[in-house]
């Protein structure tokens, strides 16, 4: 069996980035920098595929204000309103909203459709939040790199939430902070103490354009994906991120020049923008540049090494090109690294059940749905484990 070596890796497979993060305006002297980095010209995008405005991103309808009007707005304590607001979201008898990784969807959207991704509920969380009077910033979870395969894609996710606080009133005396509650949708997340950063609504709002554009691309609707990207960079020009998928983008469209100097500009932004990193010493490596490219390499794998998520990210590749024990020996290393992951041990459940270790495979999918806190996704942990039980009698 041919064995691809580390650099292979990340030759075969591109990496976006796509959020679940300061926000400047750019100014006079940047502006032709940034004008040197758009291509329209390469990109006529068809006047009927128009993007979200930010109004409609945050807009609520009549039936999102009547129910903040009737069940929020009457609780007059500012931490029990907020309180109330995240049972109405998660109430069974109201919105019941349930997590789908692929919905990018506007704060309306996400209130009629029940299911939306971390970014949409945030989105959505926020509007309400807003039209009930309370005082709520987003903030940016440093959460590790994280990836999840899409097709021939790995997607880097990253993580926002919200944080509500008091309104500042004249005359009182805070003794211990003003805030009241902290909105997570991803209760695994929520319990560790990661760092997190406030960030400005603009940079949200590139997010969610830098989301779409990304999930464009992967469709390989290029047009589209540019339209989506470039009003990323617009809205937040300090958004590395939608800049480091704008020379994905160009990279896939063989403007290898653009795709060059926009990886450069996404890592000037952000010298921890890894995936940008990676892209550009995929890039240095395909135009003879091995010297540089193998710094780049050495520096993303000693920074990455000692990231669970960066063994998972390994044991799925090798999982891919069918190299099982190699997927092993990676899974189990990243669960010596965090044991309490349930990707993890689905990862490995996959690898056993390929290698027709059943026993084994049914014991990793109790763990993962053990350590599992999603419904969505414990319905489906639950599938697969009684086909295994079921492929277990059989036998």
């Amino acid at each position: 069996m041919l064995k691809l070596s580390y650099k292979k890796l990340f030759i075969i497979f591109s990496w976006l980035f796509i959020v679940s993060c300061q926000s400047t305006i750019a100014t006079s002297d940047n502006t032709s920098i940034y004008n040197e980095l758009y291509l329209d010209d390469e990109f006529e995008v068809d006047s009927a595929q128009s993007i979200e405005s930010e109004e409609e991103v945050f807009a609520l309808d009549d039936e999102m204000k009547l129910m903040v009007t009737e069940k929020l707005l009457s609780v007059r304590a500012p931490n029990k309103r907020a309180k109330r607001l995240l049972r109405h979201i998660f109430a069974k008898e109201n919105i019941d909203l349930a997590y789908q990784s692929a919905a990018n969807l506007t704060a309306s959207q996400a209130y009629h459709s029940q299911t939306a991704n971390c970014m949409s509920l945030t989105i959505m969380a926020y509007a309400l939040a807003k039209e009930a009077g309370l005082d709520v910033k987003f903030q940016d979870v440093k959460v590790p790199e994280y990836w999840v395969r899409n097709g021939q894609y790995n997607m880097l996710t990253g993580h926002v939430n919200l944080i509500l606080t008091e309104a500042k009133v004249p005359n009182k005396t805070v003794v211990y902070g003003r805030e009241l509650l902290q909105i997570d949708f991803d209760p695994d997340i929520y319990k560790k103490s990661f760092p997190k950063k406030v960030i400005t609504k603009n940079t949200v709002l590139a997010m969610f354009y830098n989301n779409k554009g990304a999930h464009a691309l992967v469709d390989q609707n290029y047009q589209l994906s540019y339209k989506y990207l470039k009003q990323a960079t617009l809205v937040d020009p300090s958004f590395s991120s939608a800049w480091g998928n704008l020379g994905i983008l160009y990279k896939l469209n063989d403007l290898t020049d653009f795709a060059e100097k926009t990886y450069r500009h996404a890592i000037e932004l952000d010298n921890d923008n890894l995936t940008a990193l990676t892209n550009l010493s995929l890039l240095l490596e395909d135009n003879n540049n091995l010297e540089q490219a193998r710094k780049i390499e050495k520096m993303l794998h000693d920074k990455r090494i000692k990231n669970p998520y960066y063994h998972a990210l390994l044991a799925d590749e090798a999982f891919f090109r069918g190299e099982n024990q190699k997927a092993l020996k990676h899974y189990k290393r990243a669960i010596r690294m965090d044991n309490k992951v349930h990707e993890f041990y689905f990862g490995i459940a996959k690898v056993y059940y390929a290698l027709n270790r059943i026993e084994r495979a049914e014991n990793a999918m109790n763990k993962a749905i053990a350590y599992n806190r999603a419904s969505a996704i414990e319905s489906q942990y639950l599938a697969k484990l009684n086909f295994l039980k079921d492929l277990e009698i059989a036998n």
